[in-house]
């Protein structure tokens, strides 16, 4: 696994304060959490300025699939993202780039705006209809930088109403019989994954779900992943990118595992991912680090772990919004 560090003032306002930047509710929530275990301090922070490029960087061209995760409101990742990608496509390289950020149903949209406002990203984000939960000043230039150099967009995500349907209903009533079962999303689910999702689920909603409610928010989280697999296999021949959270783009849990018929070698896994989180072992094949932003507690709007018995439909519409999937679960336990 290798390592690229945000800069040396980020690392060393981390070396400054380390853990004890989060407040005294956090703490107790991430003691909570993760127990004995120890938090690394500092990952990857030993670069200076000027330093060469990390080593996965060089993997962005030909046919590479590269899942490039993020923090959803960390500015810095965001930015270290779009530079190594930038540099890779002014290189030469011309990835499709699949985007978690749009629904799947607004390909057209995404189409006729390119047609319409051919180098005007705000305008194609417009006519997507620019869904909500997103903070859309960090992927206007990554549209940008697709209207620039004519690269594929496509859209990778179910919408949150697709998704709530998913959680009611099973993927094969959106997604039809035939995509569904394509897809593998009819397949017995191994236990261990399906577990391993719900714990994902759990974390990331702060204990406060109703344990009934984690298998149909597994099952959701699996159609993401599995929609937005099947994406990369369709426009993948000449290289494609997927810019998403970083539980979408783990290969443990994520992504990788709905990938079948893809060369592992083809696949680069790096996790954007914030100081101060869990042993990250065998989830990404590179690690971009940062300190994370002031934000408010994550977990300050939900209700106390166990206490509701049920959920209504608008809550589990809700619970699939970008700022509480399960992509966000290390961020949240990192606090």
């Amino acid at each position: 696994m290798t390592m690229q560090d945000a800069g040396p003032s980020e690392c060393h306002r981390a070396a400054r304060h380390g853990p004890h930047l989060l407040p005294r509710a956090r703490r107790r929530l991430l003691a909570a959490l993760l127990g004995a275990l120890a938090l690394p301090r500092l990952a990857g922070c030993a670069a200076v300025a000027g330093a060469a490029a990390p080593p996965w960087q060089a993997r962005l061209r030909g046919d590479t699939i590269a899942l490039l995760g993020e923090v959803h409101d960390n500015p810095t990742l965001h930015r270290l993202r779009a530079e190594a990608l930038r540099r890779a496509v002014e290189a030469g390289w011309r990835p499709v780039l699949v985007m978690e950020q749009f629904d799947i149903d607004r390909q057209d949209d995404i189409e006729r705006g390119r047609r319409e406002h051919p180098r005007d990203a705000r305008a194609l984000i417009a006519a997507a209809g620019a869904p909500r939960g997103w903070d859309w000043a960090y992927y206007e230039p990554l549209v940008a930088l697709a209207l620039a150099h004519d690269l594929p967009l496509v859209a990778g995500n179910l919408s949150r109403t697709a998704a709530a349907r998913v959680m009611r209903e099973g993927p094969g009533a959106v997604l039809g019989e035939a995509r569904a079962r394509a897809l593998g999303l009819l397949d017995p689910v191994d236990p261990a994954l399906l577990a391993a999702q719900e714990r994902a689920i759990d974390l990331g909603h702060c204990g406060a779900l109703p344990g009934a409610l984690l298998p149909a928010m597994a099952r959701a989280q699996f159609a993401r992943d599995a929609v937005m697999a099947g994406l990369l296999r369709e426009h993948a021949g000449g290289g494609a990118v997927l810019l998403a959270g970083d539980g979408h783009v783990r290969r443990d849990l994520g992504v990788p595992r709905w990938l079948g018929g893809v060369a592992p070698e083809r696949l680069l896994s790096v996790g954007f991912v914030e100081t101060g989180q869990p042993a990250l072992d065998g989830r990404y094949d590179a690690l971009v680090v940062a300190a994370p932003p002031k934000r408010d507690d994550p977990c300050r709007d939900f209700v106390a772990p166990r206490a509701v018995a049920v959920v209504s439909a608008a809550q589990a519409d809700r619970a699939t919004s970008p700022m509480r999937s399960p992509d966000e679960a290390d961020r949240h336990a990192s606090r």
